[in-house]
């Protein structure tokens, strides 16, 4: 079998596993990275590519007051008591680093996302304003060689046209004059873009792609189409694993550990029938992602948390694949519905809140998205603009619904007509006084984010009137699963004694996530993962390969 050795062997190249290896390779470590894909990326390259960072220097330059104290305050209200304040004050501590790492190794920069609430900003330490960064718009030109091996995005903007995060909540609003000008913004730099031969990432593509040419300019050799088979051990501790095609295995020995970044489960269905009440179908996150990191550990005798839960969101399961509700529940005009057409939830809420209240009770999955002719005159839906026909396989898959009245609908869906028609008068009640007197919807400043703000007085409160109404499913879809093995602040693999397993650390999704149950803000999966990659490379290269353990430098 042909044998590879390196300082640190980093297994997924994602944005956890890329800021490990980045981090290892400039702390003077040679590393390798090996992914099971034939492309780079993972969930990263699939996602918003938005970070949650406290306290980082982008947030500073852009006049963002953010109170460390304060910020200790909001995230154990968010992450609850089942989260070591070990490992989340080794986040908050360490996140900033990390991000001048990248900054400073890789041709990225970042921007604050203008006005992006946390998900819960009047929980004590919450801020309206958000600390939510994203990559500004990355030119392929600066990257060299690869960005043909790129993960492709969830969905793909038009060709050419560059949409940041920020953008997208004008877009959302179809009609509105910002969201005009945005369009025609963004239309426009897209046609230069293509006159003069150019290509603009953004979001998860710019992060992933600006990782990967770190760590070309670093030296460090990936390796794609290498799937891991097991790990190595050597006198009790993790000296490196098995991985390659069947065949083609190598033997990649690393003198001082391995990192799993490999991701979660979210397409294994046999891990998630196991732990979660959900399958593998309404997922978006990578498609190779199906627990191999969590797998070997767990063999090693590796102790696993939250496996129950994931970055869950509201989804539609069409036809070529599911598609995550962000803003489409926010709009003004729309409410969602039971198996008893009655509502259930704020239908605004934190997206993870969404599914938790779906999974809560029986007759809530699926449920129904209605709305009627003013949403869709005014919003862009499921990435089709106002005004325009929806597609037709949509309906012809029980998808979507239209009639010409509420009891018609009611009746497509397997509703009680009565009870849909009194759910929407009743809402209807609601948004003329623009208070939503069952669910706050619109209370609080995360659920105006992606309201309509032409929409008053609340901007996530309209009537559901004017026929034809429309009823769409919505499914328990998720991001990608955040449970994993268990692991500490310096992101060392923990076994169920609170032991670590010597040579093993863990980051992203191959990790329970910092988090918790819940989700601090926009961009809370991607920090804290590229920040415990780089807490697991700066464990590895203090390592004191004599005595066996590693001290995070203050």
């Amino acid at each position: 079998m042909p044998v590879e050795e390196h300082d640190v062997v980093v297994v997924g190249c994602g944005a956890a596993g890329m800021t490990a290896a980045l981090t290892a390779a400039h702390r003077g470590l040679s590393v390798v990275v090996v992914e099971k894909a034939d492309v780079y990326g993972g969930s990263a390259a699939r996602s918003g590519g938005a970070l949650w960072l406290p306290g980082n220097a982008v947030l500073r330059r852009a006049g963002i007051a953010d109170d460390a104290e304060a910020t200790r305050k909001y995230l154990a209200h968010v992450a609850g008591p089942e989260v070591p304040s070990s490992r989340r004050e080794a986040f908050l501590a360490h996140g900033p680093a990390m991000l001048e790492v990248v900054r400073e190794h890789t041709p990225l920069t970042f921007a604050w996302v203008p006005g992006y609430p946390d998900y819960y900003p009047e929980a004590p330490g919450g801020l309206p304003g958000g600390r939510t960064i994203e990559p500004r718009p990355l030119d392929t030109r600066r990257l060299g060689s690869g960005v043909d091996r790129l993960a492709p995005p969830y969905r793909a903007a038009p060709a050419g046209v560059a949409v940041t995060a920020a953008d997208y909540r004008w877009l959302s609003l179809g009609t509105h004059p910002r969201a005009v000008l945005t369009a025609a913004r963004l239309a426009a730099g897209g046609l230069s873009s293509r006159l003069r031969h150019r290509r603009r990432l953004t979001m998860g593509q710019a992060l992933a792609a600006g990782l990967r040419a770190g760590l070309r300019t670093a030296g460090v050799p990936v390796r794609l189409g290498t799937p891991l088979t097991d790990l190595i051990v050597e006198d009790g501790r993790v000296a490196g694993i098995h991985a390659g095609p069947p065949g083609r295995t190598v033997r990649w020995h690393a003198r001082r550990g391995v990192v799993l970044a490999s991701g979660g489960f979210e397409h294994n269905e046999r891990m998630r029938r196991r732990h979660q009440p959900v399958g593998a179908d309404w997922t978006t996150g990578a498609p190779g992602n199906t627990g191999d990191g969590i797998e070997a550990g767990r063999r090693l005798g590796a102790a696993l948390d939250l496996m129950d839960e994931a970055w869950w969101g509201p989804s539609l399961p069409l036809t070529g694949g599911p598609y995550f509700c962000l803003a489409e529940r926010n709009l003004p005009h729309s409410l969602l519905v039971d198996a008893a057409g009655r509502r259930f939830v704020n239908e605004s809420a934190p997206y993870v809140d969404a599914v938790h209240a779906m999974l809560a009770a029986p007759g809530h999955v699926p449920a129904w998205l209605v709305t009627d002719q003013t949403y869709r005159d005014r919003y862009l839906f499921a990435g089709h603009g106002p005004r325009r026909s929806l597609p037709r396989r949509w309906f012809a898959a029980g998808v979507a619904h239209r009639a010409r009245t509420l009891d018609e609908l009611a009746t497509r869906i397997g509703v009680a007509p009565g009870a849909l028609a009194a759910t929407v008068h009743r809402f209807n009640e609601f948004a003329a006084r623009g208070h939503d007197d069952d669910f706050a919807r619109g209370d609080s400043a995360y659920d105006r984010y992606y309201g309509d703000p032409r929409n008053r007085p609340n901007p996530c409160l309209g009537p559901v009137r004017k026929p034809p109404f429309y009823a769409f499913r919505v499914v328990p879809g998720d991001l990608g699963t955040k449970g994993g093995l268990r692991t500490d602040e310096r992101a060392r693999v923990l076994r169920e004694d609170g032991t670590p397993v010597p040579g093993l650390y863990a980051a992203g999704n191959a990790s329970a996530s910092v988090m918790g149950r819940s989700y601090a803000g926009a961009g809370a999966t991607l920090g804290p993962a590229m920040t415990f990659g780089y807490l697991a490379a700066l464990d590895l290269a203090a390592l004191d390969l004599a005595a066996g353990a590693g001290r995070v430098p203050p």
